[in-house]
């Protein structure tokens, strides 16, 4: 019997990719509010586990940024019919109470996914969020994460290089 798509990733493909992850992590976050300018630079934490049968991965961490502690989540999958992987996030600091959904492609390494982001409050125009995610080798990943202007401009926002415990 032929083994399904997902199988077939699972064994050899993003989602084997994806489960490769899965562990603890600890790392260094630095941390720019301004193009260039390093805001701040502290300890992170990870935890990547598989949910849904393997269909995705959750990465749950945690750090602070200028001595406030914070908390967040992605989830990250591969959506196999348009062969694009697939994020959602939320954090105590960053997102507020809005959940970015992103999407995008695969890289040489891992992956790279755009979403959007705004409050009306401040204008109309959304901002952009790009986040890749880089497999350096089995114990050690980097997590960047670039804020794009309406415009177009983008600037490193977050870094966060992860070493498996």
């Amino acid at each position: 019997m032929a083994k399904s798509k997902f199988e077939q990733s699972l064994e050899d493909g993003a989602h084997q990719q994806l489960q490769s992850l899965i562990g603890t992590w600890n790392g260094i976050t630095k941390t720019w509010f301004e193009k260039d300018v390093l805001a701040d630079e502290s300890p992170a934490e990870a935890k990547i586990t598989s949910i849904l049968g393997n269909r995705f991965i959750s990465l749950d961490y945690q750090g602070s940024l200028e001595g406030k502690a914070f908390e967040g989540k992605m989830i990250i999958g591969f959506d196999i019919p348009y062969q694009r992987f697939t994020t959602s996030w939320i954090d105590s600091f960053h997102m507020g109470t809005q959940i970015m959904l992103s999407s995008g492609e695969a890289t040489t390494k891992g992956f790279s996914v755009f979403g959007e982001y705004g409050n009306p409050e401040y204008g109309e125009q959304l901002w952009g969020w790009r986040t890749a995610l880089e497999i350096i080798n089995e114990n050690e990943i980097v997590l960047t994460a670039y804020n794009v202007s309406p415009e177009g401009e983008e600037a490193k926002a977050t870094e966060t290089i992860y070493r498996r415990k």
